[in-house]
């Protein structure tokens, strides 16, 4: 059956009555203002980290020590370049935002300390190239950490093989490689990148972990899916989580108007060479546990433990019903 072109004359208004709402609702909307980092650039731009990161593994192939030179160089050139034009979109956004809560008497978005006398363009470009070049010195640093999470992987998985396997197939790895990225773009005070990166990521592999928890060596995500890592969180080093595990909050503390309470420490500490079992739960800001301590499957924490502990619970019971007489057994996790 042909289209009826009298149904296509209702679009016009339609479409007059979705942008009446731009103006009724103007919160979820970005229109008319300076220009917001691209998603594309910087998905682009972790691809391009990863390639440096894992050379040989991703886009390029038939690399060796003659050639990764020329390769690199031209990854690093044009990553200032995207990134010089992103984090200087980011800044210039932070206190563009700031300024129109301001001016509807909101008072609680924060601006990133070096972007806070930025009043020209060409103090974001400039400021945005400074970041960016800060950042990438440091990526030798983070590849050499990301080898011993490489490392952490083989060492306490039975099933992988070869590290090419590991750099190649694990999720936790993928996570924690963006999320090592991320973590120093929000050390370095880049609003807003580091979570687009955190959540691509978290897309990806089904792992959250905000940009701002703080993670040591060595670390180990085995499976991976549904982990939750929240902004707080302080993490040692030699620690392994499995799929599932949450290091979240307790609660939220609100004002006297209501409002959430920011910048507090929420999240638990976890200390070195800690294995957390899968689908346990360890809530609260003030919740240690105690280094070379261990987390059962299921457990729900929310005080600190210490070291040398372990927590599991007890004596679980699985039950099953059918024809045969039904068995009864005790389950200890």
């Amino acid at each position: 059956m042909a289209t009826d072109v009298r149904i296509k004359e209702q679009l016009p208004e339609l479409t007059r009555r979705i942008v009446e709402t731009y103006q009724d609702v103007p919160t979820i909307h970005y229109l008319g203002h300076c220009p917001l980092p691209n998603y594309e650039s910087i998905i682009a731009a972790c691809e391009d980290l990863k390639e440096i990161l894992y050379p040989g593994y991703r886009r390029r192939e038939n690399l060796h020590l003659g050639n990764v030179t020329y390769h690199v160089g031209d990854l690093v050139d044009g990553l200032h370049d995207k990134l010089t034009t992103q984090i200087g979109r980011a800044l210039r956004h932070s206190v563009a935002a700031r300024q129109a809560a301001a001016d509807q008497g909101i008072d609680t978005l924060e601006i990133p300390e070096a972007a806070r006398h930025c009043t020209e363009e060409a103090d974001f470009e400039a400021l945005g190239q400074a970041k960016a070049v800060e950042f990438l010195e440091r990526i030798p640093d983070v590849r050499r950490v990301l080898a011993t999470d490489v490392q952490a992987a083989f060492d306490g998985d039975p099933a992988v093989r070869t590290l090419d396997e590991i750099i190649f197939c694990y999720p936790g790895l993928e996570a924690v490689t963006i999320h090592r990225l991320a973590h120093l773009l929000h050390r370095l005070q880049v609003p807003l990148i580091p979570r687009m990166m955190a959540e691509w990521a978290h897309a990806r592999t089904g792992i959250d972990i905000h940009p701002g928890a703080t993670i040591g060596d060595h670390f180990f995500i085995d499976h991976g899916t549904g982990v939750v890592i929240g902004e707080t969180c302080e993490i040692g080093s030699r620690v392994k989580l499995y799929q599932g595990v949450t290091l979240g909050a307790v609660s939220f503390q609100t004002d006297g108007d209501g409002n959430l309470v920011r910048g507090t420490k929420r999240h638990p500490t976890i200390e070195d060479r800690v294995v957390i079992y899968a689908n346990a739960t360890v809530l609260g800001g003030a919740t240690r546990i105690g280094h070379d301590s261990v987390i059962g499957s299921n457990v729900w924490l929310t005080r600190s433990i210490d070291p040398h502990t372990t927590v599991v619970l007890e004596k679980p019971k699985l039950r099953m019903r059918g024809d045969a007489p039904e068995p009864e057994a005790d389950w200890q996790i």
